[in-house]
């Protein structure tokens, strides 16, 4: 039922504005995603379905991923580039799809410089990036000449291929933001030295553009708002350029946190939401344009605060839209309690987008995938049961329920989530209770039987068309005397509370969940509820003379001692994901913890644990151990349910247990409920 008081709480952000003279029917903006289906001229129809989705859900203005002007602005050999009128001419069918959903539609032209994957890379200076292998050329003079006009070229042709403007990159730590900050720009000609030098390429830019493309075509530029690297640009700076900007022709300033390089999260869950709402405020306080606001801000109501707050004129949101395409639907029909929130958790997205891989969502793996995981209405109703509410089955139950199946979940718990409800316990995780919250709505709307505290038998499941096993996983006991001490608990009725936790702890076993369980063991209380906190905690300033916005970080001290333990050789944590590994070590190191390599165990007494490394023995006097061992497979069903002659499918955990992986899960669950 549509809850229309709820949507009268967001009357600015579901407002229309006009913006030179393109009008929007709201003001929130799809971000830039780059998912890499902009790389091939044969996914144009993929990507075309995947932006009518959102266009459709009820955005007002969508950012395409990052196209480059030219081959040296290319992010990876062959990747996305719109240079000819070919090119061109395939984007009609992406403008024409957002068109006839109602949205407007920008393309981002983004040139790499410096952190291009390709020995063709170029930049202000030949200083090389942590991020590329590639040391990029110095451009000269008429390099850099060329590379405007390949800007001002790219904007003519999405011009001719229908989009409403077009979006200039200039932040991010890419080319433009390398001729903006110190510490890439050491030039001492007209394109570097002073600060209004270093700012001669982006206004150059701007103006030529302008002047190409007349006054009725949108022009955004991402302004890197704080560069949050050494030797970054000065706030002063970052207000004179947006400045030069304005009056080279710019209409709509796009802010922009952070560079990849950057050793401060600004993508993760950890990081709290609206974190830099005071920056894209000061922002708008000088701005004689409208001023979009972004970088986690993932619900509505936060959206909504930020813009009666008078902080920005619009809301971009690029991950949260991957997670669920009808955001702005379901808030204007006051169904926020059914958005399904993007949990910043980077594992199908930018995760990909960095080891090269096609972009998805964790929370949704139909995104990107418009076109090929396809949940139409079933013709044929059947009876299925659900075992386990963990994520797979929970995304398997709500999904057939949506499809017209009749569905029956059975949780042996008193509450859905599975690892889910462990995770969300963490410090900096809580953003994982939103994906309870969504599920618990979906399951009521999608009419599934939801009974909890049920352990479901085999004689529950008889007269089920069909059952999903979805029972999960238990911790894994390893072998190691005295497991059975009372000192011993598992990482489960560690998180839980379930059992007491002493002063002096060692973690058996550093993958991912072993390092989340010394996060919550040495967190105080969660940096994500607080933003001065979390400011603190990693370096972040509002100083304006400050460079990059960086001061001298202050972390809080652990409330235990944490030994972390790894059987294997090696730094612990090099499994975890690609761009939030760091956070996790990181908040190690803050947190004190002492990680161990190459351990063996030898026993676990009332001295505590018995060990060597590198052969020298070592025992910790500790007070509690706690098991992050594995998991093992919980399939107890299976063979009951094959020999009553039940058609079953076996998902998420219990058909793999190796390092709990909710990516596979979910997108297991969507799969079986779009072939039943």
């Amino acid at each position: 039922m549509t809850d229309t008081s709820q949507a009268h709480r967001y009357p600015t952000l579901l407002t229309p504005i006009t913006i030179g003279s393109v009008t929007l029917r709201n003001r929130v903006v799809m971000g830039s995603m780059h998912t890499g289906l902009e790389d091939r001229a044969h996914d144009v129809g993929k990507l075309a379905a995947y932006f009518a989705e959102r266009a459709r859900g009820g955005v007002g203005l969508i950012v395409t991923g990052g196209y480059a002007p030219n081959r040296r602005g290319w992010l990876l050999p062959f990747a996305a580039k719109l240079t000819n009128r070919i090119e061109a001419r395939r984007h009609r069918r992406i403008t024409a799809a957002v068109h006839d959903e109602g949205a407007r539609i920008v393309l981002q032209i983004l040139h790499a410089g410096r952190y291009a994957y390709h020995p063709g890379a170029a930049s202000a200076s030949s200083r090389k990036s942590p991020i590329s292998p590639f040391r990029p050329w110095r451009l000269t003079d008429r390099g850099i000449e060329r590379q405007i006009d390949a800007y001002v070229r790219c904007a003519r042709l999405a011009q001719q291929a229908g989009y409403d403007g077009v979006e200039i990159m200039g932040g991010e730590g890419y080319l433009i933001n390398q001729f903006l900050a110190p510490a890439t720009n050491r030039r001492t000609d007209r394109w570097g030295g002073s600060a209004a030098h270093r700012r001669r390429l982006p206004v150059e830019i701007v103006r030529r553009t302008r002047e190409a493309v007349g006054p009725d075509f949108l022009l955004m530029f991402r302004l890197s708002i704080a560069d949050l690297v050494a030797h970054g640009q000065t706030w002063p700076e970052v207000v004179a350029l947006a400045h030069d900007l304005e009056d080279a022709g710019v209409d709509l300033l796009d802010s922009d946190i952070g560079w990849h390089e950057s050793r401060v999260p600004t993508i993760v869950t950890s990081v709290p939401r609206a974190a830099f709402a005071d920056e894209i405020r000061r922002l708008s306080d000088v701005a004689r344009v409208p001023v979009v606001a972004t970088n986690r801000i993932s619900m509505p109501e936060v959206a909504e605060q930020l813009l009666a707050d008078g902080a920005a004129d619009l809301i971009s949101m690029a991950r949260p839209m991957l997670a669920d395409p009808d955001w702005v639907t379901k808030a204007a029909e006051g169904r926020r309690d059914e958005i399904n929130t993007c949990i910043a958790c980077n594992q199908a997205c930018l995760d990909h987008v960095f080891v090269h891989r096609k972009a998805s969502c964790l929370l949704n793996p139909r995104a990107g995938r418009e076109t090929e995981l396809v949940l139409a209405p079933t013709v044929r109703a059947r009876d299925i049961a659900v075992v386990g509410a963990g994520p797979a089955g929970l995304a398997a139950a709500v999904e057939l329920g949506r499809r017209g199946h009749r569905v029956t979940l059975f949780e042996s718990t008193d509450r859905i989530g599975g690892q889910f409800e462990i995770a969300r316990r963490i410090p900096g995780k809580e953003e994982f209770t939103e994906t309870i919250r969504y599920f618990t709505h979906s399951l009521e709307r999608a009419g599934v039987d939801v009974r909890l505290g049920v352990t479901a038998t085999v004689d529950d499941l008889v007269g089920a068309d069909h059952v999903v096993l979805a029972t999960g996983v238990v911790p894994r006991v390893p072998t190691i005397p005295g497991i059975d001490h009372p000192s011993v608990v598992s990482y489960a009725d560690a998180v839980l509370g379930r059992a007491p936790i002493g002063d002096r702890v060692a973690v058996v076993g550093a993958g991912g969940i072993g390092v989340d369980v010394c996060t919550f063991l040495t967190t105080t209380s969660s940096p994500t509820l607080d933003v001065a906190r979390w400011r603190r905690q990693w370096g972040v300033t509002d100083d304006p003379a400050a460079r990059g916005g960086l001061t001298e970080r202050r972390p809080e001290s652990p409330r235990r001692q944490v030994y972390l333990l790894q059987r294997t050789e090696g730094r612990i944590g090099t499994r975890l994901g690609k761009t939030t590994g760091w956070v996790h070590r990181a908040h190690l190191v803050d947190g004190g913890v002492e990680q161990l390599s190459g351990v063996t165990y030898h026993r676990i007494d009332d001295a505590g644990v018995h060990i060597s490394v590198d052969g020298r023995p070592r025992t910790l006097a500790v007070d509690t151990v706690v098991v992050c061992a594995g998991q093992e497979p919980v399939r107890t069903l299976l063979d009951a349910v094959t020999t009553a002659g039940i058609g079953v499918d076996v998902i998420g955990g219990a058909e793999r247990a190796a390092e709990i992986d909710a990516k596979r899960a979910i997108e297991q669950g969507t799969r079986v409920a779009a072939r039943l």
